[in-house]
């Protein structure tokens, strides 16, 4: 593990300017202006540039090989054609929030490379601060050496998983979690226009929680609220945490061809109920590992949840629901042929809360993008939601 290394006296020198920075109305957090990919012989060199000074740290994660640079809290104003950035050992990269006081560069690499070298350079006339990173070809077995815990642990990987949810009171209105697809460092899909599906999925997250609250006979809390990762298990543990009693994890996909537009509903099944559902399944679990998150570093009790997935009832309740919900969604928006599918996604994995998957559309699709940034027709299809999950609830008191 690499680190950008400065003497004892300025690091807290550095750290005084910070905190009482904090308290000044006027204090501005760092911006990333820009993130560029050189291809030179021997390596290929990432600049970060950057409107101040930060500190960094630099770990290397394996299977798939990625390098991850750790930063504090900054302003993402980077162009939007970065993320499809790639060269030399670099296969693409993601950035973003990864949690509270940590902002995260994601490097994939298309064979092992090591940071050998990492350096910054002061701003001057045309560029603001850069640190600059070399990354060099190198043996799996020497990469596999270097692969250590992540710098800075995932707070919301700590918390353990209840092993029971909390039981409800019956005078209190059944709880809805509604679960912002992505966020952070992991955009999820990307349109056409370049939007990215993480903040896609958050505004139609709130259009939700407008139209359920406004029935008013549910409450509504969400797993993230801004522009943050989250793990795909700790979703699933807050929403139990919590005591959910219906689990929403929405999404918006994007696949190579454009023409194809449409929603759909999934639910769990451990086989999935078609090749496509089984890939998109399979693109979705991937979230943390596009993240940056050592999946090795998790507790038994994470584990004992995929034990207990035997509960058939959760999974009816779930298959319940997602037919109400489709026979909404149809008078707003266009659904896939079959769009009631299964596949063994991990953030519907909760053994007892009911949760579906609901992808809204294509963001590849020009006429689907354009639906989904719509503020009218995200109030359309988030009536359409929160009247499914009223009739789902009647129908359970009966």
């Amino acid at each position: 593990m690499l680190a950008h290394n400065c003497p004892r006296y300025i690091l807290f020198g550095i750290l005084a300017c910070w905190l009482c920075g904090l308290s000044l109305p006027g204090w501005a957090m760092t911006t990333a202006r820009d993130i560029r990919i050189g291809i030179h012989k021997d390596k290929t060199r990432v600049v970060l540039e950057l409107s101040g000074e930060v500190r960094y740290q630099i770990s290397a994660l394996a299977d798939p090989y990625r390098i991850v640079i750790d930063l504090p809290d900054i302003k993402w104003d980077v162009p939007a054609a970065t993320v499809r950035r790639k060269g030399g050992i670099i296969a693409g990269l993601r950035y973003g929030q990864y949690q509270s006081g940590n902002a995260r560069v994601v490097l994939d690499l298309i064979s092992p490379g090591l940071a050998k070298v990492s350096f910054t350079i002061p701003p001057s006339a045309n560029h603001g601060h850069r640190i600059v990173i070399d990354i060099r070809p190198t043996t799996r077995r020497a990469f596999i050496r270097t692969v250590q815990a992540l710098p800075i642990r995932a707070r919301n990987q700590a918390q353990p998983v209840t092993a029971t949810k909390p039981k409800r009171d019956p005078a209190q209105k059944p709880l809805v979690v509604i679960d912002p697809g992505h966020g952070g460092v992991d955009p999820g899909a990307i349109g056409v226009s370049g939007i990215f599906e993480k903040h896609v999925t958050l505004a139609m997250a709130h259009q939700i929680r407008k139209a359920i609250l406004t029935l008013g006979r549910q409450r509504v809390k969400f797993t993230r609220y801004r522009d943050t990762f989250i793990s795909l298990r700790r979703r699933v543990a807050i929403a139990r945490a919590i005591g959910a009693d219906l689990f929403l994890s929405i999404h918006a996909d994007s696949i190579a061809d454009r023409r194809i537009r449409g929603g759909g509903v999934y639910t769990l099944s451990e086989k999935a109920s078609d090749k496509e559902s089984a890939a998109l399944a399979a693109k979705e679990n991937r979230a943390d590992l596009i993240a940056g998150l050592n999946l090795k570093v998790h507790d038994d009790e994470v584990a004992s949840i995929l034990i207990e997935l035997t509960q058939r009832e959760t999974m009816n309740y779930a298959a319940q629901f997602a037919a109400s919900l489709l026979l909404e969604l149809r008078q707003s928006i266009r659904m896939r042929r079959k769009p009631h599918r299964f596949a063994g996604f991990v953030v519907l994995k909760a053994p007892d809360v009911p949760s579906v998957l609901i992808e809204l559309g294509y963001l590849s699709n020009r006429r689907d993008e354009k639906m989904l940034t719509n503020p009218k027709s995200q109030a359309a299809m988030a009536a359409g939601i929160a009247r499914a999950v009223n009739n789902y609830f009647t129908s359970q008191k009966q």
